[in-house]
């Protein structure tokens, strides 16, 4: 759609209609536009924090689901039964050397890229990155173009194909919307860690390590320095939050 005869852009057009339909109540009581106005508490997000994960794959489990099911749990998304429309925010993927017969099981999420590809084809803007280098997405602008889902080589994106109602009253979804991995901002932004990495450590598997990439003294930064640790796809140079060990 190009400029019609008064003016009006695509761009605009999309913009004005999300904020018509921010309104739309999801579920009794959740609004789009009540909850991304709602926050946590007062501190604003800051570029001199950088969240980040650190994945010991030589600790996580080939067949334990535990980050999966958390993550489940934590977001209102249930379990996962037809793969290719239902919500996956985090997966476990088993790999194989044909080389050396070294098997390893990692789960596989949104990597935060701090030059992230989701970012860059998005039309509206509803994919974007925070100072803190947390990827979202923003409900009230997505329009389901599904662009980001094709950029992401991680597949680290759903669709959401079906309506909600019974949701958690911080992590709105809708149908018609594109939606991936948020580090449990929600948690993150009251000084909690993400469901996964919690669960993970309740477990005693230990595999999982969230903390700020952008201070020496935390403890992600420590062991980063002290083990090789690995980015999925290096060469893309998108510089990911999510690193693993042992791969």
């Amino acid at each position: 759609m190009s400029d019609n005869k008064d003016g009006v852009s695509r761009r605009g057009f999309l913009a004005t209609s999300a904020a018509a339909l921010g309104g739309i109540a999801l579920a009794p009581g959740i609004r789009l536009v009540e909850i991304a106005a709602a926050k946590p508490d007062d501190e604003p997000v800051s570029s001199k924090v950088r969240w980040g994960m650190l994945i010991d794959t030589t600790r996580c489990q080939t067949g334990c689901t535990d980050c999966v099911s958390a993550c489940n749990k934590e977001n209102g998304l249930g379990e996962v039964t037809k793969p290719r429309t239902n919500a996956q925010w985090i997966r476990k993927i088993d790999l194989t050397d044909l080389k050396t017969d070294h098997a390893l099981s990692l789960p596989m999420m949104c990597q935060h890229c701090a030059n992230p590809p989701c970012v860059d084809v998005c039309p509206t803007g509803a994919s974007f990155k925070r100072a803190d280098g947390i990827v979202l997405v923003d409900r009230h602008t997505c329009i389901g173009c599904r662009y980001c889902m094709m950029a992401c080589p991680y597949k680290a994106r759903s669709f959401v194909h079906e309506p909600h109602t019974d949701q958690k009253p911080e992590v709105p979804r809708g149908q018609g919307c594109v939606e991936g991995c948020t580090l449990c901002v929600h948690r993150v932004d009251r000084g909690g860690t993400p469901a996964c990495v919690e669960a993970c450590a309740a477990a005693g598997h230990n595999a999982m390590m969230f903390g700020d990439l952008n201070n020496p003294e935390s403890e992600i930064s420590k062991r980063i320095r002290e083990v090789k640790t690995t980015q999925v796809r290096a060469d893309l140079k998108l510089d990911l939050g999510v690193r693993y060990e042992g791969i």
